[in-house]
């Protein structure tokens, strides 16, 4: 079967910056990858590179069997959901954070539906009465719970974790893992500075050790 993620000896220099070389990756369906690795090892750059934001020297990225490149960019998008360290829910009610998505071109075939987001909520620990708060008044951890909602209403088949529970109290990180870890139809990367905190599963990634050493 086609892996959900494959990376094939990728090589990104950033900022002109060498952040790894000849990198391979392998992520099967439904499987939950967890990414560590010392701060500036480019693992968010990664998760860049599986969107189609940042650019590689060398080496391919496949999701869902499909090498991505600028021409099935889009198409490869609507197979990803991402949820970044420090959310950018933008202005107005909570509410609007995770209904504000499906107005975006490349979800308006979708629809919002509140019954889920409130299954969501409860799920991840967090009181109903937050969707008439204001987003910017949500705490980090409040936030990020939030943007994970957002992502998983897309019912996008892979997501992408860049630190998202980094902000969460120990109870929260707790409940979101349980959920994550039920969910056998999502394949999902994480990354995390420590897998201590936030290890979705036995699958463990480190950037050192899956490319080669960088020529000196």
């Amino acid at each position: 079967m086609t892996d959900a993620i494959r990376i094939d000896g990728l090589t990104v220099n950033f900022g002109g910056v060498h952040l790894f070389s000849d990198l391979t990756l392998a992520v099967a369906h439904g499987e939950k990858t967890t990414l560590t690795g010392p701060s500036g090892s480019g693992k968010s750059t990664l998760l860049r590179c599986i969107m189609g934001f940042a650019p590689c020297a060398g080496g391919n990225v496949f999701v869902n069997g499909e090498n991505v490149t600028h021409q099935n960019i889009w198409q490869v998008r609507g197979q990803l959901a991402y949820v970044a360290q420090e959310p950018e829910l933008g202005e107005g009610m909570t509410r609007d954070a995770l209904t504000r998505p499906f107005s975006y071109r490349i979800n308006r075939r979708l629809a919002y539906d509140e019954q889920a987001a409130l299954r969501l909520f409860a799920a991840f620990l967090l009181p109903v009465a937050l969707l008439e708060k204001p987003a910017g008044a949500l705490s980090g951890g409040e936030k990020q719970r939030v943007a994970l909602i957002a992502a998983l209403l897309l019912q996008r088949p892979i997501l992408l974790l860049d630190e998202a529970a980094s902000a969460l109290d120990n109870a929260s990180k707790q409940a979101v893992r349980d959920y994550l870890c039920a969910r056998d139809d999502l394949t999902i990367l994480s990354v995390s500075h420590d897998i201590r905190e936030f290890a979705l599963s036995g699958a463990i990634a480190n950037m050192t050790e899956i490319q080669q050493e960088t020529p000196s």
